[in-house]
């Protein structure tokens, strides 16, 4: 049985939406209590998977869509960013430095790259909105 998202968000997967999809999740953060770099560091993941799929997902055709699903309890926020492209190749003359994955991990609790059967690429991200860490 699949959850139903909290928030669900489907834009065009090009550059001006990733301003739409950081205030998306800015307002959802803010909305349950997150801390100001919490906030940043969750707009920063979010940045960067979308950011993947606007410049690697549909390269050489049209451009498709940015499908965003947001997941909230107390104390956790999951967003899973999801792209109808190709699917995830080695590109070795790709365009960027080849960091955004590895950040991703370091900014989340969990992540989870999936491709699914009818393509594409589905990327899940988990995030702890309350230090549960009482020494720290």
């Amino acid at each position: 049985m699949t959850a139903t998202a909290d928030v669900t968000l489907v834009v065009p997967a090009v550059p001006d939406s990733i301003a739409v999809i950081r205030q998306t999740v800015s307002g959802i953060c803010e909305a349950l209590g997150a801390d100001a770099r919490t906030v940043g560091d969750i707009k920063l993941a979010a940045t960067e998977a979308c950011t993947n799929v606007v410049l690697h997902a549909y390269a050489g055709r049209e451009p498709g869509s940015i499908e965003l699903d947001a997941f909230a309890t107390e104390d956790e926020l999951r967003l899973l960013v999801r792209d109808r492209g190709a699917g995830m190749t080695p590109a070795p003359m790709a365009e960027g430095l080849g960091l955004g994955l590895p950040l991703i991990a370091a900014l989340t609790s969990t992540l989870t790259i999936i491709e699914p059967d009818e393509g594409g690429t589905e990327v899940s991200m988990t995030f702890a909105l309350r230090d549960t860490n009482p020494d720290s």
